[in-house]
């Protein structure tokens, strides 16, 4: 093949239709077709990113990759997540499983689902298959209940590792994590904006490092903004579970307080306070509104759409794979906490106060 030819002899996938034009791939990809016959014969002078986007645009498109480009694996990585019901979980799996195909890994996908196997039970088969390092996403680490010495016991054993969501100084590893009290303030100063006094707090149990985080960033800013004090602030939190369930019980406790403002430690508990604001009979956002925090790709498209605080996930995914690489390459990285900032995105389960 040479720059110029119309069609590749490309395998058909399960969606694909007849011969594929480089226009095709070309377009999906946002290259030139001279770029894509490049890619397609394995000539130098692309640049990798380039390369991994036509390589994306076929696989999107339904057809096979030619047996000439497809890859040795660099390695095996494990990720360890909780359990995949929160949309948030899947977005981070699969940000991160993008940063490591990148880069030539193949990423080993453990979930831990209630009665199944313990985050122990799966480093230790992990540790068996000989994965290269380990993704450590909401784990452990993130329960101050917990024994922070299995990850001591991990780095003992040479295992490199990286821990996304709850930062712990009594493990010495790198750790991401979205500013949660930043998270807090942005959400708290919205509503504030729209005219609401009595805002409150519905997160998930206390012994979890985000949980804490953002108890103590709320406390704040509703004293800073709100002009609450102390003692008033912290009776407008209500610590459940990080769930819809666990949503829908804390709206209760907190419209009996009198909030016409619910910020939210997740969408899926801001999903449950819209579900306890409608059995009460009350409109979101007319008579509440109801802010979450994560994010996840469906969130814009709730009744109604949902205001939330966005965790920065491909930038923090990138981040705690650029650090677990590093670390693999015998070049260690600070064992410290990279923060980043979240954003606040405005739809439609906020606005103005009535009668404010």
């Amino acid at each position: 093949m040479v720059d110029g030819v119309t069609t590749v002899p490309l395998p058909r996938g399960p969606g694909a239709g007849g011969a594929l034009r480089l226009s095709d791939i070309a377009g999906q990809a946002s290259v030139s077709e001279a770029t894509v016959s490049r890619v397609l014969n394995g000539k130098p002078g692309v640049a990798d990113t380039t390369r991994q986007r036509v390589l994306a645009a076929l696989d999107i498109l339904g057809y096979e990759r030619p047996v000439r480009l497809r890859q040795r694996s660099a390695g095996l990585i494990g990720l360890v997540t909780p359990e995949l019901t929160n949309p948030i979980f899947p977005a981070f799996a699969q940000s991160v499983e993008q940063v490591l195909a990148g880069h030539g890994y193949t990423p080993v996908l453990c979930t831990q689902l209630p009665g199944g196997a313990t985050e122990d039970e799966l480093v230790e088969q992990l540790v068996e298959r000989g994965v290269g390092g380990i993704v450590f996403l909401s784990g452990l680490h993130a329960d101050t209940s917990a024994d922070p010495a299995r990850y001591a016991a991990l780095s003992e054993r040479g295992v490199p590792f990286v821990l996304i969501n709850g930062y712990n100084e009594r493990i010495s590893a790198p750790f991401v994590s979205p500013d949660d009290t930043a998270a807090v303030r942005m959400a708290v100063s919205h509503l504030a904006e729209l005219g609401h006094r009595r805002v409150g707090l519905a997160i998930g149990p206390q012994r979890y490092v985000p949980s804490r985080r953002k108890r103590d960033g709320f406390v704040e800013a509703a004293v800073a903004v709100l002009g609450l004090d102390r003692a008033d602030a912290e009776l407008l939190v209500c610590s459940t579970l990080f769930s819809v369930e666990g949503g829908q019980v804390a709206a209760g406790a907190l419209l009996d307080r009198g909030c016409t403002g619910i910020v939210c430690g997740s969408d899926l508990m801001a999903l449950g306070v819209v579900r306890a604001a409608r059995d009460r009979g009350l409109d979101v956002p007319r008579d509440v509104s109801v802010v979450g925090f994560d994010d996840s790709q469906l969130i814009a498209f709730t009744d109604p759409p949902l205001t939330t605080v966005r965790q920065p996930v491909q930038a923090m995914a990138a981040a705690a794979v650029g650090a677990l690489l590093e670390e693999i390459g015998g070049s260690p990285v600070q064992r410290t906490e990279y923060v980043f900032q979240p954003e606040l995105v405005v739809r439609g389960s906020t606005a103005a106060l009535r009668n404010a």
